[in-house]
């Protein structure tokens, strides 16, 4: 039995646990987006402010860090779809999701490397997140077009591909920002509300 009010034995070490794996798994993500395989295990476990005994106890080896920092940041992404969905007209919530997606592009191809010396696992991880990540986009533009008039000849994962162009071709912090400005010129591009009426459109 445990006196009133106490906390259940082994409660605070569990959440301990999972805050240094988050923490491991955001540093992670910032030192493969700046060094991508060249970054040290024992240096992301430094800079998360723990010892490299607790970064193995979550994450075994170099694969299994990259593959988890990958599938957070993929479920971030599909959550902030959802989330951004709801709180916001759909040309906004676009937009917003395109500039996060931005930061998971840079994270993917600093982790490129890795993710690709991983076998048949990589090309099952891309399938399923090219899967999910067009139903996301997908639903976030078909929300623009029941509100307003689009112009969108191309899949709207292009959308990403265009962005992810951009990012590769530009690596590192400049082409981060590059890949953001280019947000705006894909929502203009998308967005026809303002396009002026031809003639021929009215026949």
């Amino acid at each position: 039995m445990t006196k009133a009010g106490a906390k259940p034995p082994g409660r605070k070490p569990r959440a301990d646990a999972e805050r240094n794996r988050l923490r491991l798994l955001e540093t992670a993500k910032a030192a493969f987006a700046e060094k991508g395989s060249e970054a040290s295990l024992d240096e992301i476990a430094r800079s998360a402010g723990v010892g490299p005994g607790t970064l193995y106890r979550h994450f075994p080896n170099r694969d299994a860090l990259v593959l988890a920092v990958y599938q957070n940041e993929l479920e971030h992404l599909l959550a902030a779809a959802e989330r951004l969905a709801a709180a916001h007209p759909p040309i906004t919530a676009l937009r917003e999701w395109l500039l996060l997606s931005v930061d998971y592009l840079v994270a993917k191809h600093g982790m490129r490397e890795v993710l690709s010396s991983m076998d048949g696992q990589a090309s099952e991880v891309y399938a399923s997140s090219r899967l999910k990540l067009k139903q996301a986009v997908r639903r976030l533009v078909d929300g623009i077009a029941e509100t307003r008039p689009i112009r969108l000849d191309l899949e709207p994962l292009d959308l990403l591909r265009a962005l992810a162009g951009v990012a590769n071709v530009n690596a590192g912090p400049d082409g981060q920002r590059a890949a953001k400005a280019l947000v705006d010129l894909l929502i203009a591009g998308i967005d026809a509300s303002d396009r002026p009426v031809r003639e021929d459109d009215q026949r």
